[in-house]
């Protein structure tokens, strides 16, 4: 199969001082399934725009075959009319009944080809959208973050699809994701870029061994530096002291001296500033081989939070709690539901069965604020109880950190230390949020719930766009610190390593 050839691209967006890629190169084959994985804004989707031409850059991008792009742009026109009607605008030259037939591997009716695509659910929209990207031929696809807000059966569906496909980019946060789906990885780096066979978990246990390695050959190097400058040291003074006795002398001390003995303490002295000096230059030596060996590692700080302790055990009760936002329509009917201090919830369930609905419920049982809905039965939570909530849209992100903290009351200089905690860049603590991407965004959100101290934690969906690296920062200071904690999420990694209760909804 053809190449795509990257040779020393560089690229800066207008206005910004840092380049999102300085001197890069790397080539990856159009047969491969590449995922493609990375922090927060290191520039994937970026690159992607520049494989498919839309901004200019220096360097040379060879791409010989043609690209199509997840997600496709809808727009407000498209939202009132059905699939079949724009998929030709979305990507001339596809065929319908091509469509079609990607639509039965992804398990979805063709109807919904012909029903406005605003009726549609977010898991029939993806799968619309995926099938139209793959009906062409020979394209090498761009698919980014195709799982997101997806329910767990809707991801299995769309893993299950991409293992039978080639030639594509993934850019995924989810690992299950990528291990299935992927046989080679495209890392964006801390200071580098790196094409890898293999899938995540391949990946990930080739870098632990590669850090490890370079941790003890920085501590060996380390090691080696400390003493060439102890002696340095010793034979400067041994050199100073010798060539201190050169003039003056006691007669009676050294009798023995003669004139001669001035020459052969030169002599000596100058030895031992030749020893030093190739000490010097092994020290310089040692420094170099040094260098660059820590440069890739990801050194992920320990984040903490500091929950408060609940005075009873139960924190939320639900009897026979019914719910929903039409009287004759409820979402449920004598839901039952108990959270005890310390345990961590997730609630499961498939897109629209109510986990959000019911969240704001509590919400709204513990601050008296009305969202809507309809409710009967019990639902209360303990007196006094303080909740610390990230929603899962961020589109009321609006100005900057300043405003953020002093609306929430958070101290910026502690704010800002989470967020580089969080891997976020200090250049993005003068931008507005509307110039972050959605997991800077969410970053935003989780660093401003561990500056809450509360007795519950409740979280939907607070890993979507978010990065490999803060997942794992993630797992290990919940399991750290035991927070109690309702969650909504769709990663089962997480999942399974967080949750102490899974409550199927």
């Amino acid at each position: 199969m053809a190449r795509i050839n990257v040779t020393n691209l560089t690229f800066c967006y207008d206005g910004s001082f840092d380049n999102v890629f300085e001197d890069v190169s790397f080539s990856v084959d159009t047969a491969w399934k590449l995922g493609f994985i990375g922090r927060n804004g290191k520039g994937k989707t970026t690159f992607l725009n520049l494989l498919l031409g839309k901004h200019e850059y220096k360097g040379t991008i060879t791409t010989p075959v043609k690209m199509d792009y997840f997600p496709y742009i809808i727009n407000k026109n498209m939202l009132n009319m059905c699939a079949s009607e724009f998929m030709e605008e979305l990507k001339p030259g596809c065929e319908e009944w091509r469509v079609i037939c990607e639509l039965d591997k992804l398990n979805v009716d063709a109807s919904v080809l012909y029903r406005p695509f605003a009726s549609l659910s977010n898991g029939e929209r993806t799968k619309v959208l995926l099938a139209l990207l793959f009906s062409g031929e020979n394209d090498f696809l761009l698919v980014d973050e195709p799982a997101n807000h997806l329910d767990h059966e809707a991801r299995e569906t769309v893993k299950k699809y991409l293992c039978q496909k080639k030639g594509f980019i993934l850019v995924s946060h989810d690992r299950d994701l990528l291990d299935a789906c992927t046989d080679h990885v495209l890392v964006l780096n801390r200071k580098s870029i790196e094409v890898q066979s293999g899938n995540f978990s391949s990946w990930w246990e080739n870098k632990t061994k590669k850090d490890n390695f370079s941790r003890m050959e920085n501590k060996k190097h380390l090691q080696e530096i400390a003493a060439l400058e102890k002696s340095v040291k010793q034979c400067r003074q041994w050199a100073n002291k010798n060539e201190s006795t050169k003039i003056g002398y006691d007669p009676i001390k050294e009798h023995d001296r003669s004139m001669g003995t001035r020459a052969y303490i030169g002599a000596k002295t100058k030895k031992m500033q030749k020893r030093a000096k190739q000490y010097e230059q092994r020290i310089e030596k040692e420094i170099e081989e040094k260098e660059g060996l820590l440069k890739d590692i990801e050194n992920p700080v320990e984040l903490k939070i500091k929950p408060l302790v609940y005075h009873k055990e139960t924190l939320v009760i639900a009897r026979d709690f019914t719910f929903g936002y039409k009287e004759d329509n409820p979402l449920f009917k004598n839901f039952n539901f108990k959270l005890e201090r310390g345990e961590r919830v997730f609630l499961h369930g498939k897109n629209g069965c109510g986990k959000t609905s019911f969240i704001k419920a509590v919400l709204s049982a513990n601050n008296k604020q009305d969202y809507g809905i309809i409710k009967s039965g019990q639902l209360s939570t303990g007196a006094g109880l303080v909740i610390s909530y990230i929603n899962q849209d961020t589109s009321f992100l609006t100005g900057g950190i300043k405003g953020f903290c002093k609306e929430r009351g958070l101290e910026e200089s502690l704010f800002c230390a989470i967020l580089r905690q969080l891997g976020l860049e200090r250049v993005q603590f003068v931008k507005p949020f509307e110039d972050y991407s959605e997991g800077q965004k969410k970053k935003v959100l989780i660093a401003s719930s561990l500056m809450t101290p509360a007795h519950l934690y409740i979280w939907d969906e607070p890993l979507n766009y978010i990065d490999i690296f803060t997942r794992i920062q993630l797992e290990e200071l919940l399991l750290e610190f035991n927070p109690s904690m309702i969650l909504v999420g769709h990663d089962m990694r997480f999942q399974e390593k967080i949750a102490t209760r899974v409550v199927e909804m």
